[in-house]
């Protein structure tokens, strides 16, 4: 097949994916449908090495990882999270019920390498996925590398519709409490986000003329080295993954000022990595038979079963110790089977199904989006990629 006409059927394929998406509002993911496509490709006339052929080995997405981590760690501001510190306390309670719950309940129904390599999936998005799937394939373990993209793929269709009812609930509680007089509007602007759009200290007086795409991508490839660098040293001390240090060093870069926030997509290569990433996720399908789909529908159904119990009495205790609800504590917990843009997305579908009045719409955003966000920031862009560096090592 030639390059061109592969890497057209394949753009194609993620195309369909966010146009059902679209129409759906979410409701059937755009991953799911690119998986459902993938596997049919393969299993009908993509040739095996179809991500390949199509001008992304396994090279460049390795590549783009370091810089896609790093990236993330340069979305984290410590103030701002300081604000939301019950969301954080109320997702690190989740991850540890999604944990706990798996390594007790979990362990008698499924093998430990199992649980280790469905674990980071369930608890964030497409890196960890990737991280687990690869330490998978390293460690011989093929039917697990495909479990831990199709685990990806599918626990969505959990935690969206759960955290659509949850929210309405509390929702309808805050809207008859604001229609009393007794919910008072939470100050909120896009500045709360856990993503913002400060400048670099260090360049801050340097001449915006020089601070050119290819400078942007030279400084976060260099705190991405030093992250690896500083992994290849503590090797015979102590190993840590360099995904982890990446995030780490991400994160105190953009703190000294020497990465810009979201520094991949104001060099214009977000968009263009994310697709080679999402392209090479998928590439694990090549090895699903529909045998092997056969056999990992038992774990995936119970894994993603038990973790959501997991968050739900977890969530509910550290709710009742807080004095947060459980259906937002439960919300929150949930973000992390899907993230954002997920979790923004079926906030606001919520708030505007409960009202069409603007200012309730304002209160109800005010009280529930800004923990939504953060929910889903703390557990998919940093908690699991420190799980998928940790647990990879045991496979």
């Amino acid at each position: 097949m030639p390059q061109m006409l592969a890497f057209v059927i394949l753009a194609g394929i993620l195309f369909i994916g966010d146009f059902i998406a679209v129409r759906t509002k979410a409701w059937i993911p755009s991953i799911f449908v690119c998986a459902v496509l993938m596997l049919f490709g393969y299993w009908t006339f993509f040739p095996e090495e179809m991500v390949a052929t199509a001008g992304i080995p396994p090279v460049v997405a390795s590549l783009l990882i370091y810089l896609l981590i790093t990236n993330m760690g340069t979305l984290l501001s410590v103030q701002q999270l300081k604000q939301q510190w019950k969301t954080i306390l109320i997702s690190l309670s989740g991850i540890v019920g999604i944990i706990v719950f798996l390594f007790t309940i979990g362990l008698l129904l499924f093998d430990i390498k199992t649980i280790l390599v469905a674990i980071p999936p369930l608890v964030g998005g497409i890196v960890s996925a990737l991280i687990m799937s690869e330490g998978a394939t390293e460690a011989g373990l093929a039917t697990l590398s495909v479990f831990a993209v199709v685990i990806y793929v599918m626990q969505g269709f959990a935690g969206y519709p759960l955290t659509s009812v949850v929210l309405k609930k509390e929702g309808k509680m805050l809207l008859s409490k604001y229609r009393k007089g007794e919910l008072e509007m939470k100050e909120y602007s896009p500045g709360e986000e856990p993503i913002t759009h400060a400048e670099p200290k260090m360049f801050r007086n340097m001449p915006e003329k020089y601070n050119t795409n290819y400078f942007k991508f030279f400084r976060l490839a260099f705190v991405a080295f030093l992250a690896y660098g500083a992994s290849t040293l503590l090797a015979p001390i102590v190993v840590i993954s360099p995904y982890v240090l990446c995030l780490l060093f991400g994160i105190l870069a953009t703190s000294v000022g020497f990465l810009e926030r979201q520094v991949l997509e104001k060099g214009n290569g977000f968009g263009f990595a994310m697709l080679a990433l999402i392209l090479y996720v998928l590439d694990g399908l090549k090895k699903a038979t529909p045998e092997m789909m056969m056999e990992i529908l038992y774990p995936l159904v119970g894994c993603i079963a038990i973790a959501v119990v997991g968050m739900y009495i977890f969530s509910f205790f550290i709710g009742k110790v807080l004095k947060v609800s459980k259906e937002m504590a439960f919300a929150v917990s949930l973000t992390a089977l899907y993230g954002f843009p997920a979790d923004y997305i079926i906030t606001n579908e919520v708030i505007n199904s409960l009202t069409e009045d603007e200012k309730e719409r304002e209160a109800l955003t005010s009280h529930m989006l800004p923990p939504m966000l953060v929910g889903g920031f703390v557990s998919v862009t940093v908690v699991s990629v420190i799980l998928a560096g940790l647990f990879v090592g045991f496979l």
